[in-house]
């Protein structure tokens, strides 16, 4: 019997194993292919033209252009004023599910987080031409089709991320801190602020960076309801196109430069992502040194 346990345990090890470094393949074939197509746009066009230039017209004959200044403000426009949007509601509904909410309320509230977690992003770009692009057009003006209008739809999609990962780091404090600071006399919001949040900031944080580079990402969403003008972006109710939009747009009848513009691009969005997970792990880090003082 002894044998047999060994023999599995030995084979799930080499099992877990195995799957381990398929993910670590495929994340390193991915990086390889994307920068061996996109590596060689740098012979003909600099990177400071690549990266400092809104000329983008990659079709234009002769002398076309491949600067993706404004896609790259773009992308940062619609994600900071999203995260304007869902950090404040999303930390504050993460708070209430793990503090605050009733055995009656609470499950149909993580219910409803939960099936805003699954719905696919098409169907919040069909949401947003429905809903919010016609709400932009009445109120702030415009013809709705903005990066105001993108950013609420992406506020919406990263709400389930940031409201998850609030919910589980504030439950997971130990109770001793709640009865320690309770027992000397501080107030339910005293300690919720206090104390709570400040010790579960690791975890919050990372809910934040994680949402962050899921509308970093996002494409499908901001595609319908973002105008997707190749402009620099003037303002909220601006057209705006992101960096995700950019390569989904033109990758379709996209050859030659231009096509590898595109994966240039993707470079770019790349290496974004990657200095957002960094950011995690530098976060995650101090807050286990800290932890441990």
């Amino acid at each position: 019997m002894t044998k047999v346990r060994r023999f599995m345990e030995a084979g799930l090890e080499r099992t877990f194993l195995a799957c381990a470094l398929l993910s670590i393949a495929s994340v390193a074939l991915m990086t390889v292919f994307i920068f061996r197509q996109g590596l060689p746009l740098f012979a003909k066009v600099s990177l400071p033209d690549f990266l400092l230039s809104t000329d983008w017209f990659p079709s234009r004959d002769p002398n076309p252009g491949y600067g993706i200044l404004s896609f790259i403000v773009g992308s940062v426009f619609v994600t900071v004023m999203s995260l304007a949007i869902s950090v404040p509601v999303g930390i504050s509904t993460g708070i209430f599910l793990a503090e605050m909410a009733g055995r009656r309320f609470g499950p149909f509230l993580r219910a409803a987080v939960e099936l805003l977690a699954g719905i696919p992003s098409v169907i919040y770009g069909l949401f947003g031409i429905a809903v919010i692009v016609p709400l932009v057009r009445m109120i702030p003006g415009g013809n709705g089709y903005s990066a105001l209008s993108s950013s609420i739809v992406l506020a919406i999609m990263v709400l389930p991320t940031i409201i998850n990962m609030t919910e589980v780091s504030v439950r997971s404090v130990p109770n001793e801190l709640r009865e320690g600071s309770l027992a000397l006399g501080a107030t339910r919001w005293q300690t919720i602020s206090g104390v709570l949040v400040p010790a579960a900031r690791s975890g919050i944080v990372t809910g934040v960076v994680l949402g962050m580079g899921r509308a970093l990402g996002e494409t499908m969403a901001v595609l319908l309801v973002g105008g997707n003008a190749p402009i620099m972006p003037a303002g909220p109710l601006s057209m705006v196109r992101t960096l995700t939009m950019n390569v989904i747009t033109d990758m379709a009848y996209a050859e030659g430069t231009h096509l590898t513009a595109l994966f240039a691009t993707a470079i770019v969005l790349f290496v974004f992502i990657l200095a957002l997970n960094v950011f995690i792990q530098v976060a995650l880090k101090r807050a286990v040194k800290e932890s441990t003082r």
